[in-house]
């Protein structure tokens, strides 16, 4: 088995970006969802809630992100570097964020068309792991829902697909790592895997919501596909369940598209 596919997505469901190596970190990938969009009450939202968010492209690079939409773009530093900082919620979670300035938070506002501020994770913020799923009592996540990696079975899509009339892309489900050459759904009997040099806990299956719906190219809701079909053979305790949730064991170390993957436990 290999990795086939690595992406990370810097702002919360904005554009992904397919890489060809990232640097492991205890959050997750570098830069992987070190931002996040919130309203005004700093409530985080997600495409559940405005698709349009999928049609946002972010490039980085090392002297700064761009973000780009129907031909409007806005450079946005790596560091907000305000010092305006406050709470902010994602899901039961409140942590401490700091806000980009005025400038970025209007842009974001006119092309979704809603009013929302740019928020960075400072490194100095820790959102803990469910305990329940945690490896160590330390373990963090960035602004990802849950985890700090998403892995899912390129052969596990496949399955899916040949139960859909229209097939779907990876992408739909937005994960950091796709495996190749596992039989399909195998990644529900891991535990432990090496992914290169790297060693992952294997914590938890990812339960699928409505985002799965929405076409990542055109920024639209399409239909209840795939979400109705993986209902129907992918459900646990009222749950639809496709990939799994990764903790690293150590960090500081590359993954790298081709690197081998391999079955620990």
């Amino acid at each position: 088995m290999n990795l086939s596919e690595l992406n990370i997505y810097p702002v919360k469901s904005l554009k992904g970006i397919p890489l060809d190596s990232a640097t492991v970190e205890a959050r997750g990938l570098q830069f992987d969802r070190r931002w996040m969009l919130v309203d005004e009450d700093h409530q985080f939202f997600t495409q559940r809630e405005v698709p349009k968010m999928a049609t946002v492209r972010i490039e980085v690079g090392a002297d700064g992100m761009k973000a780009s939409c129907n031909g409007s773009s806005i450079d946005v530093p790596l560091d907000a570097a305000t010092g305006e900082t406050s709470r902010v919620t994602i899901w039961n979670d409140t942590v401490m964020a700091e806000f980009y300035p005025q400038e970025i938070h209007n842009w974001f506002t006119g092309v979704l068309g809603l009013e929302c501020r740019l928020v960075q994770m400072p490194t100095t913020t820790e959102r803990i792991v469910n305990r329940d799923y945690a490896i160590k009592e330390d373990d963090v996540v960035s602004f990802a829902d849950g985890y700090p990696f998403l892995l899912i079975g390129r052969s596990s899509l496949d399955d899916l697909n040949t139960r859909l009339d229209a097939p779907v892309p990876m992408n739909r489900f937005r994960p950091n790592f796709v495996v190749e050459g596992a039989e399909p759904f195998e990644e529900d009997t891991w535990k432990r895997i090496r992914i290169g040099s790297t060693e992952f806990h294997v914590v938890k299956p990812c339960a699928r919501c409505v985002l799965t719906t929405v076409d990542q190219v055109t920024g639209e809701k399409n239909g209840k596909e795939p979400l109705l079909t993986l209902s129907q053979y992918r459900t646990v305790d009222n749950k639809v369940l496709f990939g799994q949730n990764l903790i690293a064991d150590t960090v500081g170390g590359t993954v790298s598209v081709g690197d081998s993957v391999t079955v620990l436990e």
